[in-house]
């Protein structure tokens, strides 16, 4: 389904929406330490979630078995919750969260470095991810072209020669979590669909310190790169509004 042209309600709950989720990631990031399960971190972000009274967007989403994706190192995306995977210091960890509050959706996500602090190559990956984002959501206004926003993500992850995961898009969300249009990572300026104020998007640039190749774990939801390098994953729900944008999953 299109994205839709949200109304001002439809949009102050995904405001609400984004704002509950921001809560919850930017609580993971400070509560996350070595020796944690990657079920535990999945169990505080519920009893997070529940406590600001919103329900979360992922579970039983196409039968994913929990709240909160948690991707590890070479896992890209998509890494279901485990109490056996233990986190260790300097793994890069990816939390893709959804959130969805009266009936409309938000979807984020992070990168963070645990216990790790230096300017090695994996927090390079980690920053230059992060800065692709924001130069695609700086494109945003009425009558942008998704081509646009992708060639401003190439663009960084181009400059810090990253690998650009491209079986994998950014998205129209809000009615559903996944809608049309879908928003590549990579492309020509000035080219693809023109968006339109009100419509709400994901972007969400996935990047590696190797190739563009991924494949499917045998879970049938884990995503990992296939030469085995670093990977990190950055993502915000925006607003387009008329000579801009708001994002909504930003505290």
């Amino acid at each position: 389904m299109l994205t839709r042209v949200k109304t001002p309600a439809e949009i102050k709950s995904m405001r609400e929406s984004g704002k509950q989720l921001a809560t919850v990631l930017a609580y993971l990031k400070k509560t996350i330490r070595t020796g944690m399960t990657t079920k535990e971190i999945a169990d505080l972000a519920a009893e997070k979630l529940k406590t600001l009274g919103g329900k979360p967007a992922f579970l039983g989403y196409y039968g994913f078995p929990d709240v909160i994706c948690i991707s590890l190192n070479d896992e890209v995306v998509h890494g279901i919750p485990s109490k056996d995977r233990i986190i260790s210091n300097g793994d890069i960890v990816s939390l893709d969260f959804g959130v969805k509050v009266d009936g409309m959706i938000t979807d984020a996500a992070i990168s963070v470095i645990v216990g790790e602090r230096s300017n090695s190559p994996k927090q390079k990956l980690v920053d230059a991810t992060e800065a692709s984002l924001l130069a695609g959501i700086n494109t945003l206004k009425d009558g942008v072209q998704v081509g646009t926003i992708a060639s401003a993500i190439e663009d960084v992850l181009t400059e810090h020669k990253l690998g650009i995961v491209r079986d994998l898009v950014g998205h129209g969300v809000g009615h559903e979590l996944h809608e049309d249009p879908n928003i590549p990572n990579y492309g020509r300026a000035n080219t693809g669909m023109k968006l339109k104020e009100g419509m709400t998007i994901a972007i969400e640039p996935m990047a590696t310190m190797g190739g563009h190749a991924v494949y499917t774990e045998s879970d049938g939801w884990t995503i990992k790169t296939s030469d085995q390098t670093l990977a990190a994953h950055f993502e915000h729900t925006v607003l387009i509004t008329k000579t801009g944008f708001e994002i909504l999953t930003a505290l």
